[in-house]
């Protein structure tokens, strides 16, 4: 396109075509956006040629655009394809004799070729001919673009928004040809094949030993491992040092267990195949473990002296799920970069993610463009991720599977270029991932393989799949395998002898028998507290601390407090804001509110070292307009984290992730935050409580049982605004029963260590404060699940003194009070409700009557708190009645989870009479939507707790 030789393209800080008002910028921690890189325009004499040659220049950019829909990607060929006619150059006037200057319309391969250059680095645009007499014939020019463009891989990038992007990939592919970019060594074809037969005799392998297994073996998509080794080759030979892998179950066991890659050892698998645990339940006790399919290994990788570390995460059957909580781990690995490192440096620059995908799934599920969404975020974004769809095709013929031409076709909301690629053809494969990373490093962008291959059996192997698709699999049982076309392609070029590749068949059968003999003497390890969680504790273990002192110096308390709404004198805050921060100081005299006892909390972890981060949507001001933990200058639109200027260099720092209007992705990339660094308190917050649901995948799979299945901890909070205020169904309620319902928490015994989930619905600042921070100060991590207050934040009633966060002091399952030794019922409740009963009690004279207790803690269940507080009230032998009072629905909130507990600790005390219920009526939804009847429920609720 160009007819000189391009230098090293300029580097500007413009994240897309389009420019972007916003408040955030590069002062704010956490905020990075990857660089630009600006290739030079077209100069004069090109734009004239252009110009004049405009049907030329109209063929080739069909030829760009359109090329993919004929070449040669489908291994079976059953694609429905119509022809090209934006192909034939015949359309745009051009004729066969005549010859026509190239110059600014298509790129040539170099006369001599270039050194190839670092992956970080605009390449060459050395031409042939270079100069004003660079020309060909219209039969060389088709020639050349069907041999780019019409060949084993289908490129899409034209639709790409950046004219640079379109600019270096034109270039890049049209000037390397077909080659990769150097021609294949017979080294490398050997570790191919190497790759390839071994994945097929590790599956006939488990196919014979195991009948009856479903594997989902990798048979038609072999080609998926060399894909993966090249893209781990270049990756450590550029300096990525460590890769963040995600994977569904098909092909995941032949790259477990490859030696070449993940090595993990195929008689631990086997071991687990036949009935026994993957690890050692002695280090682990409540441990579940998970499915062979979703089996994880970690490995350094070594290619000529260069290393790069494979984390491979587990993952649930939810496809695809496992996709942000990938981002969000690789974003984890580079926190300390961000803290630590000059604005140059790039995400992306050490840590990479790569996410394999199903094409079905990939098409279909919602998460995947929640996902994307994310990726180039500034508070999100990890320095761009290589997904490879797995192209298999699914039961569902693809018609009926999706409304695109290609299942990656979702990826183009993001602009995301895409190659597809023959699956039957390894080496157009390792290509298309040379290509796939060159453009990831270069734009640190997305980008997406479509690795177009096929499945030899069904669904699984113990599938009949020609009971929906005959003719598919009639072509496909009549087909040699990937492995053994490739190996009959290295035989003719004389690359492998036929001795040879039977040998090295024998000998890996051979290895794997005897993998398979010791696996029956196979002892596993628990390897869950290493590299950064070393140090840490098993939550079931006896080493465990439960019970942290939380609480902190009233001076660090008050310095805390006024750092967080300290800024400078120059910075324009919003009068009313101004406000906020006059009583902020105020309330330090006497009670502060909820706001300022997360503040403390967020800052004195800081002092301690700890990272925080809040994500969700408008988190910086809170959904209430309560937080204001960020100030936006009213003129500049300048942004300010006061809290992270306040304590030095060695602090940590407080991230304001305010994110797109996504809840499953979201929560999944701080569930991966949480998974990789132990030492960051990652919370996700929802604008309210109702729309955790449309994570529900997310917290079923990857926060409730994560512990148990993986032996992954999380400290993940999930703070969700609960209580019910009149605003109807979708604002009131968090779900709690849910989580209650999840919970692994028993109903006969206390216990701390074997609980999968903290659920608490806290009722003063005081208890936020000391919870936040007990989930930073154990030797542990497990989620946290806040039903966080609405109404309360700013109600005076509810605000806590100093004293109950000092030094001394901690969070408080149960509260009591107030008593009186008059009262003939004992109120038991949890949250805000606490506040309506207790304003019923005093306006009707009524406050002897009952003693208020206040579940703060449900899950794990206090039991011994309350059968104190209980025995103190009960223990006199006078009869009183105790009843449950909750604002939720009879079939929602707490009620159906704390009754049995509830009656085991009266039976302790030896009470004997029954719990009461006094509530509101079942309903099918979380609250009414009308008015007078929320009015008139609530009356009837208190009535039924206090009258």
């Amino acid at each position: 396109m160009l007819t000189r030789a391009i230098k090293k393209p300029v580097r500007l800080c413009s994240r897309s075509v389009t420019k972007f008002r916003g408040y955030h910028d590069d002062a704010t921690f956490g905020y990075r956006v990857p660089s630009k890189y600006e290739l030079p325009d077209y100069t004069q004499e090109e734009l004239d040629n252009r110009n004049v040659n405009a049907p030329l220049l109209r063929y080739v950019e069909s030829v760009r655009r359109h090329g993919h829909r004929a070449a040669q990607i489908d291994p079976l060929d059953l694609m429905d394809r119509d022809p090209v006619g934006a192909l034939n150059p015949h359309r745009y006037g051009l004729k066969e004799l005549e010859s026509y200057p190239l110059q600014g319309i298509l790129h040539l391969p170099p006369t001599t070729k270039p050194t190839t250059p670092p992956a970080t680095a605009a390449p060459p645009r050395t031409e042939t001919g270079e100069g004003s007499d660079t020309s060909m014939t219209l039969d060389q020019i088709r020639e050349h673009l069907i041999g780019v463009y019409v060949d084993k891989i289908g490129f899409e990038y034209m639709h790409c928004p950046e004219k640079n992007e379109r600019l270096w990939f034109s270039h890049h592919v049209e000037t390397e040809a077909s080659s990769f970019p150097q021609p294949i060594d017979v080294g490398r074809k050997k570790r191919i094949w190497g790759l390839l037969a071994r994945s097929e005799e590790f599956d006939k392998f488990l196919g014979k030993k195991f009948p009856s297994l479903k594997r989902y073996g990798c048979e038609g998509a072999e080609s998926m491992l060399p894909a993966l080794d090249a893209l781990f080759e270049v990756s450590a030979r550029s300096g990525v040092s460590s890769i963040v892998l995600s994977l569904p179950h098909r092909g995941r066991l032949s790259l477990l267990c490859d030696p070449e890659l993940l090595a993990f050892p195929p008689q631990a698998l086997f071991a687990k195949i036949k009935g026994r645990p993957e690890f050692d339940p002695s280090t682990a006790p409540g441990a579940t473990g998970d499915v062979i399919s979703h089996l994880s290994a970690t490995r350094e990788l070594d290619y000529g002296g260069s290393q790069v570390k494979v984390k491979m995460l587990q993952n649930p059957s939810h496809l695809e799920a496992v996709n942000p909580v990938a981002l969000g781990v690789t974003r984890a690995k580079q926190m300390s970069l961000l803290k630590s490192s000059p604005a140059e440096c790039q995400l992306g620059d050490k840590a990479m993610c790569v996410q394999l995908h199903g094409d079905a799934a990939f098409a279909g599920q919602g998460v995947v463009a929640e996902s994307l969404g994310l990726s180039g975020l500034p508070h999100y974004g990890s320095g761009g991720t290589i997904h490879i769809i797995v192209n298999i095709g699914y039961t569902t013929p693809a018609s009926l599977a999706r409304s695109s031409v290609y299942s990656s076709d979702v990826a183009k909301m993001i602009g995301c270029p895409i190659l597809h690629v023959n699956g039957d053809h390894p080496e157009a494969v390792t290509r298309a991932v040379d290509i796939a990373f060159r453009y990831r490093q270069m734009f640190r962008k997305d980008v997406v393989i479509d690795l177009i291959c096929y499945r030899r059996w069904g669904h699984n192997e113990l599938d009949e799949p020609a009971y929906t698709q005959p003719l598919m699999y009639e072509k496909i049982r009549g087909r040699k395998s990937v492995p053994s076309l490739y190996e009959n392609r290295l035989k003719e070029e004389e690359a492998l002898s036929m001795e040879q590749a039977s040998a090295d068949r024998k000998a890996y059968v051979s290895q794997l028998e005897e993998q398979f003999t010791q696996s029956d003497s196979y002892k596993p390890k628990s390897e869950m507290l290493e590299g950064k969680w070393e140090g840490f504790a098993w939550p079931a273990g006896s080493e465990a601390r439960h019970l942290p002192n939380t609480g902190v110096a009233k001076e660090q308390l008050i310095e805390v407090a006024k750092a967080s709404v300290e800024v400078p004198e120059a910075f324009n805050v919003h009068s009313r804001l101004k406000r906020h921060i006059s009583a902020r100081l105020k309330s330090l005299e006497g009670k502060v509110d909820f706001a300022t006892a997360e503040a403390m909390a967020f800052g004195t972890l800081m002092k301690e070292g700890y990272d925080i981060r809040i994500s969700g949507q408008d988190v910086g001001r809170g959904t209430f307009s309560q937080r204001h933990a960020m100030f936006v200058d009213q003129k500049t639109e300048d942004c300010l984290v006061p809290l992270n200027d306040a304590f030095g260099e060695q602090a940590g720092k407080l991230e304001l992730a305010n994110s797109s209007l996504s809840e499953m992705a979201v929560l999944g990339f701080e569930v991966g935050m949480s998974w990789a660094n132990p030492k960051l308190l990652p919370i996700w917050e929802a604008q309210f409580g109702d729309f955790m649901n449309g994570a529900q995948s997310m917290i079923d799979t990857f926060i409730v049982g994560a512990q148990a299945k993986w032996l992954k901890q999380s400290g993940i909070v999930m703070q969700l605004p609960h209580g019910y205020d009149g605003a109807g169904p979708e604002h009131s309620s968090c779900k709690i029963e849910r989580f209650l319902q999840l919970s692994n928490d028993t109903d006969t015994a206390s216990t701390h260590g074997d609980i999968n989930l903290t659920v608490v619905n806290p009722s003063t600042p005081a208890q936020l404060f000391h919870l936040l921070r007990r989930q930073m100060t154990r030797n542990y991590r497990r989620p946290l699940i806040i039903a966080s207050p609405k109404g309360l934040l700013r109600s005076p009633l509810a605000a806590s003194p100093l004293d109950e966060m000092s030094t001394g002091t901690r969070f408080q399952p149960v509260l009591v009070g107030p008593t009186s030794s008059s009262a003939n019922r004992v109120i038991l409740c949890s949250g805000k409700h606490y506040y309506t009963l207790l304003e019923h009690l005093s306006k009707t004279d009524k406050m002897d009557s009952a003693t208020l207790i206040r579940l703060e803690e449900l899950s794990p269940f206090p039991y011994d708190e309350l059968k104190y507080s209980l025995s103190t009230i009960l223990g006199d032998g006078s009869k009183k009645e105790v009843i449950w009072a909750q604002e939720e629905p009879e079939n929602q909130g707490a009620w159906t989870y704390v009754r049995p507990r509830l009656e085991s600790v009266l039976g302790r005390v030896g009470f004997e009479g029954k719990v009461r219920y006094a509530g509101r009526r079942s309903g099918a939804t979380t609250a009414v939507a009308v008015g007078e009847w929320h009015k008139n429920e609530v009356l009837e609720i208190i009535s039924a707790a206090c009258d």
